[in-house]
């Protein structure tokens, strides 16, 4: 199913996983079953345990990995990309003089790579943000973020987009290739843990105490295999910008 969803055919989904589960739905598993691929749509997997074809509405990839990524899709033989995609030339410009002298250098040092990078892009349809235009976490969530869908990124801070209500999760280069090439998305089935946030930030509390205390109560290594959804009135009160803060900590 493509985003934007028809709506019934949306509603039959989420119904029919309703009754295969006896239960409601949490926003979470609704994104995550209204991406689930065609041929697995009648079967729900158990959370924790079984293996979930997706198709992803989008594929984001940063410099460095998108190298690799590009090498194999276009390997594939397609001419353009199953869903829409974008390159994002952020990790290989390094910060050391300031802004204008570290942007010129890595337009020196990395132009092989910038010229391959753009020119694959322009041939298959790919958005390309060139140095300087951005940190790809950040210009995601400006620009690709839509509540509801599903994007996979080839960098570790793409949950940073969650912040927007969506799915979005850090993957392999060969997981966005194999998107790229028409291929679903595959992982286990994440476990669904609820975050009940009540009031207000007060004071000098910022969202990065609230993510500060999930990594206290679960560890850095808690989130794996899991989803944290966040809901109540404390979760209303908070911003896109926050909420964002809070979902890229927490990846």
């Amino acid at each position: 199913m493509k985003y934007p969803f028809d709506k019934t055919q949306a509603q039959e989904v989420l119904e029919k996983k309703r009754k295969a589960l006896g239960r409601g739905l949490s926003y979470a598993e609704k994104i995550l079953f209204l991406h689930q691929a065609g041929n697995g749509i009648d079967r729900t997997p158990l959370r924790g345990k079984e293996q979930m074809s997706m198709i992803p509405d989008r594929v984001a990839m940063q410099d460095a990995t998108a190298q690799m990524a590009m090498l194999q899709f276009i390997q594939v033989g397609r001419h353009q990309t199953a869903v829409p995609a974008t390159i994002h030339c952020d990790h290989l410009l390094r910060a050391r003089e300031g802004a204008e002298a570290d942007l010129k250098n890595a337009l020196t040092t990395n132009r092989e790579v910038y010229e391959f990078l753009s020119s694959a892009a322009g041939r298959y349809g790919i958005g390309f943000w060139g140095p300087g235009s951005g940190i790809i976490h950040q210009v995601l969530f400006e620009n690709y973020a839509i509540p509801g869908a599903m994007m996979i990124g080839t960098d570790s801070h793409t949950p940073n987009a969650g912040g927007m209500g969506m799915i979005a999760m850090g993957v392999g280069g060969a997981d966005a290739a194999e998107v790229m090439a028409g291929l679903p998305w595959e992982t286990t089935m994440p476990k669904i843990v609820g975050v009940s946030l009540r009031g207000r930030l007060h004071g000098w509390a910022s969202a990065k105490d609230i993510i500060f205390e999930m990594l206290r109560r679960f560890t850095v290594k808690g989130g794996t295999g899991k989803i944290f959804e966040y809901f109540g009135d404390g979760a209303e009160n908070l911003s896109a910008t926050q909420k964002a803060t809070i979902t890229n900590m927490g990846a």
